[in-house]
């Protein structure tokens, strides 16, 4: 699939033909991905804000399946790498080998140099293997030997990781997190969506009878139409107060300026993702907490530990003590 405007300038009809794409793709993935609507569009948007997606909840609920479907539809090419602690940077990024026949050192790329890259249970890793991953994700390029190597456009890495309550993890350093754009948890799927799954097709079955909806070209377009999405003054007031909020508590420490601009960015995604050409509150308050959560100390505990009430999240309290207008 292509959209034929490589060479080209994007006019407003090409971007509305790509959010019709973008639309449709949606529409598939809650497919695959059932009962989990609010889940698969900050996923969708994040990708096309152009940020890495971490993927945080007990094993068996279905990251690795969104993180697949994700890579099918987007038609971009896809790697997996299950992390475990005896894994070295290496793995992940490649090493130089030395060729006999040309006298000399060669550089055997690692399963990094992709499109989509799923790191599966990320923090099973030791933290030296997990900083490997820093200057990919935020230089785009793996720096080995003096030599500097460009990864592919577009590209994402979405990370799954399991509760640090479990047995053989290591925490995610607030570096490592703030690389993330947005951090994410499935939970339990509702009775219903349960029995879809027991009486239903093979997830993994399913997967494999998806067809690209979308492909480099198009994901590269849709890029450029999230910058494109206009934000008034007035949202960018109630973004900034938001914010303000996270940097007045003794609780946790507050968003960053890379903090904040990726709050814009996921933003203007979202809207983008729902058809719209500009930034509403109500698309700053979908991503808020998918943004700043895990960015403001906020550690995944899973919803059965706490009860099965979950507690608001930081970003949730702050939301509810920040008018919109004032």
């Amino acid at each position: 699939m292509t959209t034929g405007i490589a060479s080209a300038t994007p006019t407003e009809a090409d971007y509305l033909t790509n959010q019709r794409q973008v639309a449709q793709l949606l529409t598939q993935l809650n497919q695959v991905v059932l009962d989990k609507p609010r889940v698969v569009k900050l996923a969708l948007s994040c990708v096309l804000a152009g940020g890495h997606l971490l993927l945080q909840d007990l094993p068996g609920m279905g990251k690795t399946t969104l993180a697949q479907g994700l890579a099918q539809l987007l038609g971009l090419t896809f790697n997996r790498v299950q992390f475990t602690n005896d894994m070295l940077p290496a793995d992940i990024l490649g090493m130089n080998i030395y060729d006999q026949a040309k006298l000399g050192f060669e550089f055997r790329k690692g399963p990094i140099f992709t499109q989509l890259l799923l790191a599966d249970e990320i923090n099973r890793s030791s933290p030296k293997t997990q900083s490997a991953l820093l200057e990919a994700m935020e230089e785009r390029q793996v720096s080995q030997d003096g030599q500097t190597y460009r990864l592919p456009k577009p590209f994402f890495v979405i990370a799954t990781q399991n509760p640090m309550q479990q047995a053989g993890v290591y925490p995610l350093p607030e570096s490592q997190l703030d690389r993330f754009l947005m951090c994410l948890s499935l939970g339990y799927p509702s009775p219903a969506a349960e029995r879809a799954l027991l009486q239903g097709q093979d997830r993994r079955e399913l997967l494999a009878s998806l067809d690209a909806v979308l492909d480099t070209e198009a994901v590269l377009l849709a890029q450029q139409g999230v910058q494109q999405v206009y934000v008034a003054d007035v949202v960018l007031d109630y973004l900034q107060r938001l914010v303000a909020k996270t940097r007045i508590s003794q609780e946790y420490h507050g968003l960053s300026p890379r903090g904040v601009l990726s709050l814009q960015r996921a933003a203007q995604a979202y809207a983008y993702v729902s058809g719209h050409q500009e930034v509403s509150p109500e698309d700053i308050q979908a991503v808020f907490a998918a943004v700043a959560d895990h960015r403001l100390g906020q550690r995944f505990i899973p919803t059965h530990a706490v009860s099965g009430q979950a507690a608001l999240s930081i970003a949730q309290r702050i939301m509810a003590e920040v008018s919109v207008i004032i």
